[in-house]
C-alpha cells in the first residue's frame, strides 16, 4: 500500500471505551475515511501526520436525541424572529454558508455547530412519515454530521387498528414497510395513544398507560408492548424509541414505571426521561419533587432498559414536540405563541417559546432530576447524554453538562443559586460522584452508538468511521469541550482551531428490514381509501437522499 494513502494522529492521549481503551497513548491510522491498523510495514509513512501529543482523542460524537429537521423544526424556526434578530449570525464564507442561530439553528448553522462541539452524527427523534422526504431534504442542507431519524407510530391509525384486530403478524409487517418507506430509522412513540385522543376529541389525553383511546379501543400499554415486540422481531439496530405519557406532569413517574414494565423484559430505549420523573399531583407545585431514586433503581436492576436525559439549562429556548396536547399545556404555563398541527392518520405536534429560571421551584428542581439521572445510574453504558435540543436547552450546552458532571463543585455552587427548595426535594447535594474522561466519551460517543445498534460509530477500532474528535486539555471541563482542537469527519478534517475546513455533506442512515409483502395490498387497500396523498407517491425513493447507508439488524 501506498504511503500517500495514509493519515496517522500520532502521540494523543486516547479515550476509547468501546475498546477498553482508557487514557492511552496510542497513534491512530486512517486509510479511505475508516480507522485501520497500522501499517504491517514499518517503511510505510503516512502522507499527513496530525501530532496530538499533549492533546485528548476521542471518537466523533453521537447525539441520539434531537429536533433538527422536518415540519415541525420549520415551524419553529419561523415562529422565533426575534431571536434572529438579535441572536448571533453565521456569515457566509468561502467554505461554508450563512446561517442564524438562537434555539433551533438553521440547518447549515446546525451542522457547522454540532461539528464545532466534535459531534459527527445526529438523529432526529420524531418524524411524521408524512414529513419524511422533508426531513431529508433539510438533512441535505444540514453539512457536516451523518444524519437519521425516528418515525413517529405510537399515533397511527394502521398500528391502532391492527392492535384493535390483534393482527400482531400485520402490524410487525407494517412497521417493517413503514421504515423502509420513509428511510427512516426506528420506531418513535411519542404519547402513545394520547396524541389521538387529543385529536379526535379536539383536546384531551389519557391519564395513564391503561386508560382505553376511544374508536379504536386500545391502551397506550397494548401501542408500547405491540410496537416493541414487532420492533425486536425485526431485529431492529435500535429498539423503540419511547417518549412517555404524562410529560411533565406531576406525579408522572408511576407512568414512566409502568411503561418500563410493559416493556416486559423486552429491549426499549426511554428518551428524555428527566420530563418522566416527577413526584407530586394535583398540579400543585408545592409537591413537586424527585422521583429519580426509585426508578433509577429500576433501570439498575433492568439492562433491557436505556434512557437519555434531556437535560434542563436555564435560559430561554423553544419547545417543541410530538406531543401536541404537551405543547398546548406550556403554551398556558407560559403564555406566549403557541402552534399546535395534526399530521393526517399520524400524529401531531406542538411548539411554543420558553424560558426556564434557576429560581423557579419546579424549572431548579428540572434541572437537578436531570443530573440525578447521570449520577445514579451506575452503568454509564445505558444512560445517554441529551437535552432534547431545544426542548431543555441547545445541544450547545453540552459541554457546560460535561462540566457539571465532572466538578461536584461546579455544580453545587450553580445548586446554591437555585430555589432553595430543590436541595430538599432532590438527593443532587448528597451526590458526590464525577465522572472521568472515559464515562464522558461512554455517554456522549461509545453508549449511543452501541444503544442504536451502529457497529461504525463511536470508537477507533479498525474499521470504524474514521469520526475523531482532539481536544486541548483544561481543568475547566466547558473549555475543553466547547474548543476542539481538530474534528476529523470520515478521514477529512472538517474542524480545526474552531474553524470549517470543510463542509462536506454526510450519510442519512436508515434501516431495510426484512418484512412479509404479503401485507402490502392490505395497507394499500387502507391506504388509497384514507389518506390525502396517493399510495405510489408516499414512500421516498433512495435516489432521493444525498448519500446513504443502510445499517444493518442485530
Amino acid at each position: 500500500m501506498s504511503s500517500a494513502d495514509y493519515t496517522r494522529i500520532s502521540g494523543g492521549t486516547v479515550y476509547d471505551p468501546a475498546n477498553g481503551i482508557d487514557g492511552v497513548i496510542k497513534d491512530i491510522w486512517i486509510l479511505d475515511g475508516r480507522i485501520a491498523d497500522a501499517p504491517s510495514d514499518p517503511s510505510v509513512r503516512p502522507s499527513r501526520n496530525i501530532d496530538a501529543t499533549g492533546l485528548v482523542v476521542m471518537p466523533g460524537g453521537v447525539d441520539m436525541h434531537c429536533h433538527i429537521a422536518g415540519p415541525k423544526v420549520n415551524v419553529a424556526r419561523k415562529m422565533r424572529p426575534e431571536e434572529k434578530r438579535r441572536g448571533e449570525v453565521l456569515h457566509r464564507t468561502l467554505t461554508t454558508h450563512s446561517g442564524t442561530m438562537g434555539s433551533v439553528p438553521s440547518t447549515f448553522a446546525t451542522g457547522y455547530k454540532y461539528a464545532g462541539l466534535g459531534y459527527t452524527t445526529a438523529f432526529d427523534a420524531a418524524v411524521p412519515p408524512l414529513g419524511a422526504r422533508h426531513a431529508h431534504e433539510e438533512f441535505e442542507d444540514t453539512p457536516c454530521i451523518d444524519k437519521g431519524f425516528y418515525v413517529l407510530m405510537g399515533n397511527n391509525h394502521f398500528v391502532m387498528q391492527s392492535l384493535q384486530e390483534k393482527e400482531p403478524q400485520k402490524l410487525k409487517a407494517f412497521i417493517g414497510w413503514l421504515l423502509c418507506a420513509t428511510k427512516g430509522f426506528a420506531p418513535k412513540l411519542v404519547n402513545p395513544g394520547g396524541v389521538e385522543v387529543w385529536k379526535s376529541r379536539q383536546g384531551g389525553n389519557v391519564s395513564g398507560i391503561d386508560e382505553m383511546v376511544e374508536h379504536f379501543q386500545v391502551t397506550p400499554r397494548q401501542i408500547i408492548t405491540g410496537v416493541t415486540q414487532a420492533a425486536n422481531e425485526l431485529r431492529l439496530p435500535h429498539p423503540v424509541h419511547i417518549h412517555c405519557n404524562n410529560l411533565g406532569m406531576p406525579g408522572n413517574w408511576e407512568t414512566t414505571l409502568e411503561t418500563m414494565r410493559s416493556l416486559e423484559g423486552h429491549r426499549g430505549h426511554i428518551t428524555h426521561i428527566q420530563f418522566h420523573s416527577y413526584g407530586g399531583g394535583d398540579g400543585d407545585e408545592n409537591t413537586f419533587n424527585s422521583k429519580v431514586v426509585p426508578l433509577a433503581e429500576y433501570v439498575n436492576t433492568h439492562p433491557n432498559v436505556t434512557i437519555d436525559v434531556g437535560q434542563v439549562l436555564f435560559g430561554s429556548t423553544t419547545s417543541m414536540t410530538g406531543d401536541g396536547p404537551l405543547g398546548y399545556f406550556l403554551s398556558k404555563v407560559y403564555g406566549g405563541k403557541w402552534f399546535s398541527s395534526d399530521t393526517e392518520m399520524e400524529g401531531g405536534c406542538g411548539i411554543t417559546p420558553i424560558k426556564y429560571r434557576n429560581k423557579s421551584l419546579v424549572h431548579a428542581l428540572q434541572w437537578a432530576i436531570g443530573l440525578e439521572w447521570y449520577l445514579l445510574v451506575n452503568d454509564p453504558w445505558r444512560v445517554v447524554m441529551s437535552t432534547d435540543h431545544p426542548n431543555g436547552g441547545s445541544f450547545l450546552a453540552y459541554p457546560q453538562i460535561i462540566r457539571f458532571l465532572m466538578d461536584r463543585t461546579y455544580r453545587r455552587d450553580v445548586l446554591a443559586t437555585c430555589h432553595p427548595m430543590v436541595r430538599e426535594r432532590s438527593t443532587l447535594m448528597d451526590l458526590d460522584r464525577e465522572y472521568t474522561l472515559n464515562e464522558i466519551a461512554i455517554i456522549t460517543r461509545a453508549g449511543p452508538a452501541r444503544i442504536l445498534g451502529l457497529p461504525n460509530k463511536g470508537h477507533l477500532g479498525p474499521g470504524a468511521d474514521a469520526d475523531i474528535t482532539i481536544y486541548t486539555p483544561n481543568d475547566n471541563k466547558e473549555v475543553m469541550f466547547e474548543m476542539p482542537r481538530l474534528v476529523i469527519k470520515s478521514g477529512r478534517v472538517i474542524v480545526e482551531q474552531s474553524e470549517i475546513r470543510e463542509a462536506l455533506i454526510g450519510k442519512t442512515l436508515h434501516v431495510q428490514p426484512h418484512y412479509d409483502v404479503e401485507v402490502e395490498p392490505s395497507i394499500q387497500q387502507w391506504f388509497e381509501k384514507y389518506y390525502s396523498i396517493r399510495w405510489r407517491n408516499y414512500p421516498v425513493d433512495l435516489s432521493y437522499l444525498h448519500a446513504s447507508e443502510v445499517v444493518p439488524g442485530i
